[in-house]
């Protein structure tokens, strides 16, 4: 969860209240965020020569973005202690009633789509709230923002620009301004290298130093505004005399757009000479029919069913009671005149994450008070669980893996390309392994199809422990299945290799044995019937015959000729083949680097 520092005394002057550090733990838990320090008593830093005013780090839930600041946490508070109304957060027109706009040109499909904008007119910063203005920024950047990737904020002193605005995509050496708070003009190429050891921006620059143009914001002027996602121009920084704020914010991510936005404005409108006012911004969009007006302030209307509330928090309040303890958390809320069981909520814009009426449920349980809430008996919601019988299966095959001395690994579910096929002499069909789109090292490329890579890499790290190595595994593999809706579909194998001086390949055949014997399971000979079949996995019916399992000779690349086997298994006069045992070939040996290694498969497709 973020942690937000907070002046103590300053904060405790917005609340109209002095608390000691148990009393403020208390109102933290109370409203569902942590007191996770009181640094009144501990050594503090010494900044610009004095030491640093006593700090409260707060702890506040990933999905509170409206929280993320001082002021958030501030207003929040007072309105869930109702010494504050609740904030009415206004869209005005300026007073020539003509909005500023900004026009999106096709080209920014290529790198960055999406812009929106809002105007804070009459602002007024102290310094603590234009530190905060910009810690805001930053703590929205890293969290909602995915750093950057999917929204960037930019902030302008309006009275230095003029308007209307642009949202050009250019190639880097057609776009030249001076970096905010630098003195050089640079273009697009050289901003990229002079930052690149920036240890503030540096990690910003991937997200479009290889793309063919780069964003950028102009203003009527040809002024550049910033070259998102990476810095503003220094003409129009911000600064505690800023009385008219322009933002700018481009993205990605359409969606986050707006909540990024919303927050923003609402945050920081109560500074403005008349409260929770903001002036909205046109963006021109006609490439993509996304015209509209930003930021949009209107409440979401949402339904809670009231039994469903009381159900769930073992209350029997009545509707009104309901509304008035969502109004301690900043909704507006009545009861419905066609329904009794229903209640109106109108979310407000800054509560993003309010998606189902669990959610709003939740913070009827924070109102009421968690420690108020009934106390009652876990019988009268008692269940008896029970396994999944694939698990219940992979236990008893874990189970008697181990008694028998062999050792569990688990290494993980990805690999690479190389190891998941080429290493075992095996094609890739391109339609078995399910493919990370992006992956971030070569080591991690593929869903593992087989559990034997895994094994292999197991014991080519514990080389330098004595001989034999006894190793297994019990766990999933997954396969690309177009039939689904997911595209994809996970198996649960059980894979076991021996390592030693010897190949090992009776030992092997024991465990086999062992495992089938345990899962009653009986070994067919052919002075049973049995008769040579196909080596495939295709299920087949026959119930003319006996049921068990029984192993034929198999030509693979993976194993050493001669020296391997299929598995069938027949149950209920069905058929199929349901794994392999062998030594492996010297070829996957080396590869892996390690000697002789006997192994053995068994999947888990049902028969």
């Amino acid at each position: 969860m973020p942690t937000i520092n907070v002046d103590k005394a300053e904060l405790y002057k917005a609340l109209g209240q002095e608390y000691t550090t148990e009393e403020f733990e208390t109102l933290c838990f109370e409203f569902g965020i942590e007191l996770d320090e009181d640094t009144s008593n501990s050594e503090r830093p010494i900044v610009n020569g004095k030491q640093e005013a006593p700090q409260l780090k707060i702890e506040i839930p990933a999905n509170r973005y409206d929280m993320l600041c001082f002021e958030g946490i501030a207003l929040m508070l007072n309105v869930f202690r109702e010494k504050t109304p609740l904030p009415n957060y206004r869209l005005v027109a300026p007073k020539g009633g003509k909005l500023q706009t900004i026009t999106i040109l096709p080209e920014t499909m290529k790198v960055r789509p999406y812009v929106s904008g809002a105007i804070l007119r009459n602002i007024t910063f102290t310094q603590d709230a234009y530190d905060s203005f910009i810690a805001l920024q930053d703590k929205l950047h890293q969290n909602l923002a995915r750093q950057r990737t999917l929204v960037s904020i930019g902030t302008h002193d309006l009275d230095t620009l003029k308007g209307p605005f642009t949202y050009e995509a250019l190639p880097p050496k057609d776009i030249n301004f001076i970096p905010l708070n630098q003195t050089k003009r640079m273009n697009g190429e050289e901003l990229m290298q002079f930052y690149e050891n920036d240890k503030h921006l540096g990690k910003y620059l991937h997200i479009i130093r290889d793309s063919p143009v780069y964003p950028v914001i102009f203003d009527s002027q040809k002024t550049v505004c910033s070259l998102p996602p990476i810095i503003n121009g220094d003409h129009s920084k911000i600064t505690l005399k800023t009385k008219n704020v322009f933002m700018e914010i481009t993205a990605t991510d359409r969606t986050k757009l707006e909540i990024v936005n919303t927050i923003m404005v609402s945050m920081f409108s109560q500074y403005c000479a008349e409260p929770f006012t903001i002036e909205p911004v046109e963006i021109i969009s006609e490439h993509n029919q996304e015209t509209r007006q930003t930021p949009d302030l209107k409440p979401r209307l949402a339904e809670v069913e009231v039994d469903y509330v009381n159900s769930c928090c073992g209350l029997e309040a009545k509707p009104q009671q309901i509304c008035d303890w969502l109004t301690k958390m900043c909704y507006t809320a009545k009861p419905s005149s066609e329904d009794e069981n229903i209640i109106e909520v109108l979310v407000p814009p800054t509560r993003a994450d309010v998606l189902h009426q669990c959610d709003i449920m939740e913070d009827v349980a924070i109102a009421y008070g968690f420690n108020s809430l009934p106390r009652t008996s876990p019988n009268k919601a008692s269940t008896i669980a029970q396994p999944l019988m694939i698990n219940k299966l992979g236990d008893i095959v874990r189970m008697e893996a181990a008694m028998a001395g062999w050792s569990e690994v688990m290494p993980l579910i990805l690999c690479s390309h190389d190891e998941n096929f080429g290493w075992l002499n095996r094609k890739d069909d391109g339609e078995t392994a399910v493919k990370l789109a992006n992956p971030k090292t070569a080591e991690y490329q593929v869903v593992r199809t087989s559990l034997l890579p895994g094994l292999l890499k197991t014991i080519r790290e514990n080389k330098k422990h004595s001989i034999p190595i006894k190793a297994f595994e019990v766990s999933d593999v997954a396969f690309k299945d177009l039939s689904l809706e997911r595209k994809s579909r996970n198996e649960r194998h059980f894979a076991a290799a021996w390592y030693g001086k010897t190949s090992g390949f009776e030992v092997i055949h024991g465990l086999l044995d062992r495992v089938l014997l345990m899962l009653k399971i009986a070994f067919l000979t052919r002075e049973e019937g049995l008769e040579g079949k196909k080596m495939d996995y295709e299920v087949r019916e026959d119930p003319s015959k006996p049921d068990g399992y029984w192993i034929e000779e198999i030509d693979e690349p993976t194993f050493f000729p001669g020296h391997a086997a299929a598995i069938y298994l027949r149950l209920n006069g069905k058929q199929v083949r349901i794994g392999e045992f062998g030594i492996l070939h010297p070829t996957v040996l080396d590869k892996f680097e390690l000697r002789y290694v006997s192994n053995l498969v068994l999947g888990s497709k049902p028969c």
